[in-house]
């Protein structure tokens, strides 16, 4: 006789609420379907680590030595490379969290036709959705220890309030996977990733990753309060300081709505594409 697996008791509630076929309560399995590809790939996760740290390296070798003090979040001077290093663990979560979403799944959806195949199973499209953006924050949350292992040893972190870094970045995950998923299931080829590189790197830039925001004129200062990579700094950067403010809320309740609204839209999508 074949036994059918029934959802975890957590997912009664989203059973009871959401329309038959959306939800099966089974997004854990594309996580542990992820963990068991990734186990002879895991030279991936060291790339993903490495890359804020060389530039971390670089700037405590380099740069740092040019320009060795600038205005902190309460405004008092602080280390050059002190003041980065947040915006690196933001970076890469950021990094991580998109490239999972994106390229990654692209491949998935339309090349190797995975969800169709899993579609055809009890498993709906949250439960899609709820999966790969839960490995992405699970690979930008990995990202984040790393990296704050290293700032710790360098020295870096400035009070114990830096240890919710990581949950932070886990946040951070989840509002660009979000996002990332929603917007790659609208990309048709390969050569529109150049959109999203587009996106990225201005952001990257000038999102107060290497100077503050008092740089820019006021008029800039309020484009650059809309960036996503803007709010996930400016929570790192006051959690790794121990300088918190109630600007901070809005940082998470920022980070918060992007990953609902993403994950929303990342649902209606795919159920769209491959159930209709």
């Amino acid at each position: 006789m074949v036994s059918v697996q029934a959802p975890p008791r957590r997912a009664g509630l989203l059973l009871r609420i959401l329309p038959p076929g959306l939800y099966a309560g089974r997004a854990r399995m594309l996580v542990e379907r992820s963990v068991l590809v990734y186990r002879s790939s895991w030279l991936l996760f060291l790339s993903g680590a490495a890359e804020p740290f060389l530039y971390l390296l670089a700037f405590q070798l380099g740069f740092g030595r040019l320009v060795t003090e600038v205005a902190g979040p309460d405004g008092r001077p602080m280390s050059y490379v002190a003041f980065v290093a947040p915006a690196l663990l933001a970076t890469s979560a950021m990094n991580g969290a998109v490239f999972e979403s994106t390229y990654n799944l692209f491949f998935k959806l339309r090349y190797a036709k995975l969800y169709d195949a899993m579609l055809a199973t009890p498993i709906g499209p949250l439960d899609v959705a709820l999966g790969e953006i839960g490995w992405a924050m699970t690979r930008g949350g990995l990202y984040a220890v790393a990296f704050l292992a290293i700032a710790a040893a360098m020295g870096l972190l400035a009070s114990w309030w830096a240890l919710l870094m990581v949950p932070a970045a886990l946040l951070v995950g989840l509002a660009f996977s979000a996002i990332g998923m929603a917007l790659v299931t609208f990309l048709r080829s390969t050569s529109q990733f150049d959109y999203i590189a587009l996106a990225l790197t201005p952001m990257f830039l000038f999102a107060t990753t290497f100077f503050p925001l008092s740089v820019y004129p006021e008029p800039l200062q309020w484009v650059v309060r809309c960036l996503p990579l803007y709010h996930a700094i400016e929570l790192m950067r006051g959690l790794a300081t121990g300088l918190l403010s109630g600007s901070m809320l809005v940082n998470l309740a920022y980070l918060v709505a992007l990953g609902v609204v993403g994950l929303w839209a990342s649902t209606r999508r795919i159920a769209k594409l491959l159930l209709t």
